[in-house]
């Protein structure tokens, strides 16, 4: 039976050494991972260091030039202070160099002294001048600028009192032209105002006392019934008689009127308030007025009366002469008007 226990024992495989190797690479391969880790930061700080150094050192020569930039301009406003001091100082040798002279004119026998005096205040005089000299000749410059620019403003000022001039010319010649044109169109008018009471006349003459035809300032008024039958524009012959009198007119007046006076017949048709219902031919009183006016100046035409001497315009019930709502009104408000205007 111990037999068997030691041959149990020896055939047994032992773990143990093999473990303890593994563990050993391990704890190797861990020891080597650690040792470059800290290589590579002992690396890497130095670099840091050295960028560290190097900002340090270009933060340092930012502040060295910006004290050397504050130096400059601290240079700066002292050499413009020294400037201002030495204008000043030569102001003061100038005003006393004139006095030491007064006095050595005055006392020229006892001025050896005032004479030395003089000449050193005059040596310092123009060091003086020779420091301002850059300021003189700058000064110079701007002077001549200046000088030009006064020169350009005078042109232009030059130029502008010619325009003005120009201008107002201009202005009195159109002036006593629209004074001589409104003097030709009063004229015109009056002459033609003169012709209109002439025709407006020999109408009444010819047509009579009629109580559908009247004057109502400077129109006549003829009632449509006098032309026209309810709702059409076709002339009636009554209505052609009484027009062949107003063309008879016209074409006298044409003759009399001289050419360059602008006139015209102007036909204006009307209707009254009352819209047009079953009326295949005019769907409104534009319509209806319209055909009316052009109706009476196509048979003026065709009785000899020139087609440029005639308007014709349709207002419908919009321009009434009674707006009242009885039948009296509505006949008074359908006419035709002839008014003799200008064109």
């Amino acid at each position: 039976m111990a037999l068997a226990r030691a041959r149990r024992s020896e055939s047994a495989f032992n773990y143990w050494p093999g473990f303890v190797d593994a563990l050993s690479t391990l704890v190797l391969s861990i020891v080597f991972l650690l040792s470059v880790f800290l290589v590579v930061q002992f690396f890497l700080s130095q670099e840091v260091t050295g960028k560290d150094k190097a900002l340090e050192q270009l933060n340092a020569k930012i502040a060295e030039l910006n004290d050397m930039l504050s130096m400059e301009k601290l240079g700066k406003v002292n050499l413009t202070d020294q400037l201002s001091q030495m204008r000043a100082g030569l102001a003061a040798a100038e005003g006393e160099r004139d006095r030491v002279k007064g006095l050595y004119e005055g006392l020229a026998g006892a001025g050896n002294d005032a004479t030395s005096r003089a000449n050193e205040l005059n040596k310092a005089l123009d060091s003086e001048k020779q420091v301002s000299s850059r300021a003189l000749a700058q000064i110079e410059v701007l002077n001549q600028q200046i000088s030009a620019l006064r020169r350009q403003l005078a042109a232009l000022e030059e130029a502008l009192q010619a325009s003005e001039s120009r201008d107002k010319e201009s202005q009195s010649r159109i002036a006593d032209l629209g004074q001589r044109l409104n003097v030709a169109l009063a004229q015109r008018v009056q002459e033609l105002s003169r012709y209109r009471s002439e025709f407006f006349g020999r109408l009444r003459a010819i047509l009579g006392n009629r109580p559908d035809i009247r004057i109502v300032g400077d129109r006549f008024v003829f009632q449509s019934e006098v032309f026209f039958d309810t709702g059409q524009a076709t002339l009636l012959p009554e209505g052609k008689s009484e027009l062949d009198k107003v063309a008879s007119a016209l074409i006298d007046l044409d003759k009399r009127i001289p050419s360059e006076i602008a006139w015209v017949l102007r036909v204006d048709g009307h209707t009254d308030v009352r819209p047009i219902t079953n009326s295949p031919q005019f769907k409104s009183n534009w319509e209806l007025s319209s055909a009316r006016a052009i109706s009476v100046v196509q048979y003026l035409i065709s009785l000899g009366v020139p087609a440029q001497r005639l308007v014709a315009a349709g207002f419908a019930e919009f321009q009434p002469l009674d707006p009242g709502n009885t039948e009296e009104a509505y006949r008074r408000n359908r006419r035709i008007e002839l008014k003799l205007t200008e064109k």
